[in-house]
């Protein structure tokens, strides 16, 4: 039986960075954010027992789609300010 009151601050920290994403006036924040909320995802279906799938998540997810946007903001000239 997976750990609930991990489950629940790992289901809070997500809604928090999904909010401060959504809401957040900054582009580096928001990417931030979202890779916040793809590794505590990773966490969470590593808890349940999928690590393929938390792996593939926390690789995928919070990895390189983080660095990506990240990577594009740079060549856009868009990684300061708004």
């Amino acid at each position: 039986m997976p750990n609930i009151m991990a489950l629940i601050l790992l289901i809070g920290l997500s809604l928090v960075a999904a909010l401060y994403a959504l809401f957040t006036q900054k582009t580096l924040s928001a990417v931030i954010a979202s890779g916040i909320i793809s590794l505590s995802a990773s966490i969470i279906f590593l808890i349940y027992g999928a690590p393929d799938v938390a792996m593939t998540e926390a690789t995928i997810g919070a990895g390189l789609t983080t660095v990506v946007f990240l990577y594009a903001m740079k060549q856009t000239k868009r990684g300061d300010d708004d």
